[in-house]
């Protein structure tokens, strides 16, 4: 394809689930868009089946293989490549990579606290020498609850952050595979005092009491999340902790047991045996792709308390369909960017790279989050 006639946004991971309802919102804004990925005829059928609309959108499917010199042939040309291809830790560096080489902006959806340090510490300032984002944990369960974080650091002299993040439905088969291979491998950390603290391994469950219910809900620290990551930087934050979980109680009280099996089964294997015993064990969890969200199943609630020596701040932000508020999120990032630079290159949340007063209207415009309620406390 010549260069100059390129789409400028890529969609890596296109037929997944995810991926699809990043397709979705492309079209929406009516961005022209590349659906990436290894098989061609998977993506096709994905695009025609299950992004709604596909027939009045501007895209073309692309099969590439895994490789850093594939991916930058792929990428030169485009501005901006959207990232859903996990577990990150594992396929995340050749895509990295390759937007460096080809100069585009780089986004994706982890949930994986160890693929964020090594982004900062490895590609960040050479993203930013570039002019280029680094952006990763563009989705619900890390952006909407930072959008609430930011609603209430609005209020000075707050330094502590006490975030619960949950929501209806059960992960996807690339969440769940995630999920174990990053509890096997990596730690956990919070801020403590402006420095990464780890998390107790046996924490267990923990009992929240979070708004809008009166029966208490189970979470994790669910590998410690982005937020200890991106506030560790910023000078009015001190202190975050993050708990999250889904509000399926069975499903929670099974997650640590599944965990510890596979850790016990996986002992002592090295790291490719190790990566395809969790994958199997993932696999048997959850084989099939969830059934669209539906939003009076699917609801999310992001909770906040923001504390200080003197002052206190919570902000809750009810909304619905967690992995269309991914989708949004992506879609909108790449909207924002091929129109101007972002507030921040390099290595950057979502917040700091476009605004969480922008982020939150959008959510807002496509009915996916209510208005955030915000009291504080003098």
């Amino acid at each position: 394809m010549n260069n100059s006639a390129k789409k400028p946004v890529i969609v890596y991971g296109a037929s997944g689930y995810t991926g699809r309802l990043v397709c979705e919102y492309l079209r929406e804004y009516g961005i022209p868009f590349i659906a990436a990925g290894r098989s061609a005829d998977k993506l096709q059928a994905a695009m025609q089946s299950n992004v709604p609309g596909i027939e009045t959108a501007d895209y073309e499917v692309v099969a590439v293989e895994h490789t850093t010199a594939a991916l930058t042939k792929l990428f030169t040309g485009a501005s901006v490549v959207l990232n859903t291809v996990g577990p990150f830790a594992k396929f995340g560096p050749e895509v990295v990579q390759a937007c460096l080489a080809a100069k585009c902006h780089y986004t994706d959806t982890t949930g994986e606290q160890d693929w964020l340090i090594t982004l900062e510490a490895e590609y960040g300032a050479q993203f930013a020498a570039a002019g280029l984002l680094l952006s990763p944990g563009l989705a619900h369960m890390y952006t909407t609850g930072e959008i609430a974080a930011q609603l209430c650091l609005e209020t000075p002299g707050l330094d502590t952050l006490d975030i619960a993040v949950f929501w209806g439905g059960s992960p996807t088969i690339a969440s769940t595979q995630t999920i174990l291979v990053n509890a096997a491998t990596s730690k956990a950390f919070h801020l403590q005092q402006n420095r990464l603290v780890e998390w107790q391994p046996d924490a267990g469950l923990y009992s929240l009491a979070i708004p809008g219910q009166h029966e208490l809900a189970l979470a994790l620290p669910w590998g410690g999340t982005s937020h200890p990551v991106w506030f560790r930087k910023d000078p009015r934050v001190a202190n975050v902790k993050v708990l999250g979980g889904v509000f399926n109680k069975p499903l929670m009280m099974g997650v640590p047991k599944i965990v510890e099996a596979a850790l016990k089964a996986t002992e002592g294997m090295n790291e490719q045996d190790r990566y395809a015993a969790l994958s199997q064990t993932a696999a048997s969890v959850m084989n099939t792709m969830p059934p669209r969200e539906n939003p009076r199943l699917n609801k999310s609630v992001d909770s906040v308390h923001a504390s200080g020596p003197l002052g206190r701040a919570h902000c809750v932000i009810f909304g619905n369909s967690n992995y269309k508020q991914t989708g949004l999120l992506q879609a909108y990032a790449a909207h924002a960017l091929l129109q101007q630079p972002p507030k921040r290159v390099g290595f950057a949340s979502g917040c700091q790279a476009f605004g969480h007063h922008e982020l939150l209207g959008q959510l807002r415009a496509f009915g996916l989050v209510a208005k955030p309620e915000l009291t504080i406390s003098d």
